[in-house]
């Protein structure tokens, strides 16, 4: 399972640059309003060392990490949910993303145009917002007006739950309160699931900032920012998408040196991919041999044929069991049969619940039902 992300803000933010930067694409990154028509889609691979050292223990023929995607929309307006400057048909390119990253301009700069004419983060968020809400809005009230009559006529009690449901996520967008700020059960998460409501998404704000700002640790429009983002218990990330473009350009080792010399621990894409992991609560892990080691996203929480079937359906529907080790113990031991000799190889059934950092081997048996 890949992981996906939307792109959205208002235009001049920086959303294309910062698009182009961690992509490492070239899209257009204009200084004017919609100069994004059609949505960008680009993938970045998921940082993670220990790829790296497993890529040196088994030395296999490939190496295949996992993978983050990015959806980038044109930039929105006041109004993008009635039509203005095209919103609506925008906001259909990330429907069924994982997670929203609203970008929001936190830097001082008169040669780049604001569309309202100057700097302020959270008005910003709640134009972005609003649009979020009106552009769900419609869904959920075309809905309603579907089931409605039906389900009062016949008294079907999913029909009058589902109906029940929606008249609830409809009152609380008119509040301007985004649906993943109401409690669901697993229940309700399956009916509103085929809806793709984008403000029951999580989300991240990431703030683009100037080289100085970022170098200082934040802003006055930062601070602001955050202080709002700690209310509705959202995650911040801090980048400017400048230095993220000329990371963009650099090696492995030149990228390292880069940040070191600006103060920085780590880039703007790599606390961004990090803190969408802890927000959507994945966790990685691996299968190894001497052909490929591949890294494998997956929710905490999953068991071992769940686990198992993101490789192939099949791998589910005829599992058996699973041969796992940690990736700490394979680190510690220093190679896979010392791993067995120590004893901490194990065999794991199917109610085992898979862990950050597990090694697998899967065993499954094929096999078809008779008709």
């Amino acid at each position: 399972m890949s992981l996906t992300a939307g792109i959205v803000g208002l235009p001049n933010v920086g959303k294309s640059t910062l698009f182009n930067a961690i992509t490492k694409q070239k899209i257009l990154a204009a200084n004017y309003p919609f100069a994004t028509i059609d949505p960008n889609v680009g993938m970045v691979l998921v940082p993670d060392k220990r790829i790296n050292e497993l890529e040196k223990m088994y030395n296999p023929e490939r190496v295949i990490p996992t993978t983050y995607e990015f959806t980038d929309i044109a930039g929105l307006v006041k109004g993008a949910s009635t039509g203005e400057g095209l919103g609506n048909k925008f906001l259909s390119h990330i429907r069924e993303v994982d997670a929203i990253v609203e970008v929001v301009r936190c830097f001082d700069d008169e040669n780049v145009i604001h569309v309202d004419g100057n700097v302020d983060p959270i008005r910003d968020i709640e134009v972005i917002n609003i649009e979020l809400i009106m552009s769900d809005l419609e869904i959920v009230a075309g809905r309603i007006a579907k089931i409605e009559k039906k389900a009062k006529t016949s008294k079907n009690k999913d029909d009058l739950k589902e109906l029940e449901l929606m008249e609830r996520i409809k009152d609380s967008l008119e509040k301007n309160i985004p649906a993943r700020k109401l409690d669901f059960d697993e229940e309700e998460l399956k009916m509103i699931s085929s809806f793709n409501l984008i403000t029951a998404k999580p989300i991240i704000y990431v703030t683009n900032v100037s080289e100085l700002d970022l170098h200082n640790g934040g802003n006055k429009y930062v601070d602001m920012l955050r202080e709002y983002a700690n209310k509705e218990k959202s995650e911040v990330v801090m980048i400017c998408a400048k230095i993220e473009s000329e990371l963009a350009e650099l090696d492995d080792d030149e990228r390292t040196i880069f940040l070191e010399e600006l103060g920085i621990k780590e880039s703007g894409l790599d606390q961004l991919i990090k803190k969408t992991y802890i927000l959507l609560g994945l966790a990685t892990y691996f299968t190894v041999g001497a052909d490929e080691v591949k890294a494998w996203t997956f929710k905490q929480g999953m068991k071992a044929p769940a686990c198992a079937g993101i490789i192939h359906s099949d791998f589910e529907k005829g599992f058996i069991r699973a041969e796992v080790m940690s990736y700490d113990d394979l680190v510690e031991c220093g190679s896979e049969l010392k791993v067995r000799e120590s004893g901490k190889m194990r065999l794991e059934g199917k109610d085992y619940v898979m862990q950050d950092g597990d090694i697998c081997h899967f065993r499954f048996n094929v096999y078809s039902k008779k008709e």
